[in-house]
Parts: C-alpha cells; sequence; structure tokens
C-alpha cells in the first residue's frame, strides 16, 4: 500500500474514532465500532494501529504537531503555540471527550507521549554534538519539562478556556510562563 494510501485509512479510522467519540466516551467505543464507521474491515485497523490509543495518539500528530513542527524549527515558538491551540479549538468536542477519558491510558498519557517525541528529536537535531551547559539537563530531560508544560496548559484550557479564552492568549500565557522565572513571575504578579 502506498503511503498516501495508508494515510487516507488513517484518516478515515480517525474520522470515524472522533464522529463516534460525539456519541459515548472514548473509553467504551469499540475497534469493531470504529471499523464499521469507517466502512473497513477489523484486521484493517490492525494493519494500521495497535489499539485506538495508538489511533488518538495519530490524531494528535496529524492534527496538533505535524502541523507545528516547521514553525518551531524556524524558530515561531509562539506562532506554533497559537497555531496548535486553534487547531484544538477546531475539534473541540473531540478533545473534551478525550481528556475525560477513564482507565489504564488516559489522554494527558498519550498526549505527554507524543509531545516528547516531537520535543526530543527537535532537541537531538539541534543538540547534536553539543555538550548540554548542565549535565542534568540532557534532551529528554528538557524534552520532559516542555511536554509537561505544554500539555498541562492545552489541556487545562480545554476543560475550562476554550471559548472564553482566545488560543493567542493562551499562548501568551504560556510563552508568558515559560520565559519567566518563579521569583519573576512573583514580582510581576
Amino acid at each position: 500500500m502506498t503511503q498516501q494510501g495508508k494515510n487516507a485509512i488513517d484518516m478515515v479510522l480517525a474520522e470515524s474514532l472522533i464522529e463516534l467519540s460525539t456519541k459515548k466516551p472514548i473509553e467504551k467505543i469499540t475497534i469493531k465500532e470504529i471499523t464499521d464507521k469507517a466502512g473497513v474491515i477489523r484486521p484493517t485497523f490492525y494493519n494500521h494501529f495497535q489499539d485506538k490509543y495508538e489511533l488518538i495518539e495519530w490524531i494528535i500528530n496529524h492534527e496538533l504537531l505535524e502541523p507545528i513542527r516547521p514553525l518551531i524549527d524556524a524558530g515561531m515558538v509562539f506562532e506554533a503555540i497559537v497555531l496548535m491551540l486553534t487547531n484544538v479549538s477546531a475539534n473541540v468536542t473531540f478533545y473534551k471527550k478525550a481528556l475525560r477519558m477513564e482507565g489504564p491510558v488516559t489522554f494527558n498519557d498519550i498526549a505527554m507521549k507524543a509531545v516528547y517525541e516531537l520535543f526530543l528529536g527537535i532537541l537531538n537535531e539541534k543538540s547534536s554534538g553539543k555538550k548540554p551547559k548542565y549535565k542534568w539537563l540532557t534532551p529528554e530531560v528538557v524534552s520532559t519539562y516542555y511536554a509537561q508544560s505544554l500539555c498541562f496548559i492545552t489541556e487545562g484550557w480545554i476543560s475550562q478556556g476554550v471559548g472564553e479564552i482566545e488560543p493567542r492568549e493562551m499562548a501568551e500565557a504560556f510563552m508568558y510562563l515559560i520565559s519567566r522565572s518563579m521569583e519573576d513571575v512573583l514580582k510581576e504578579l
């Protein structure tokens, strides 16, 4: 199967899960329901994804992270965050449902993994051959820090602020927090 054909099936499966999530909790949606809605057979799903959690990770990567990668590479972090939050708001019903997932795998687990891998890839490319200023600040540690920060603020915005706070304002708040020390924030509040 060509990459284009694989991507088309991935998209159909993603759209199926997103639509089904409007009717019932994601953790209660079965692979059979996803494939029936998508008009494919169950083995097709397993040729693309291990489980629905991997499909959710694909949705996060495809809708939120892949579009922002070129902006981050170009040093346009603020614009990348605005775009990511704008894309979240375009599909906010799904992300609100995903945030409510219960069970052994949570939305935070999936999102953290995806964001961590994005940041780690970028940091490994940028820091290739360089020694860190502090031994402890490895690309893995830095990626974890920024993934946790971005997921925290995005999940808080999804659960409380979408519709009340525009993506640009939320991105400004995020940039404010990550660009200042705690000492600076305490002085400025």
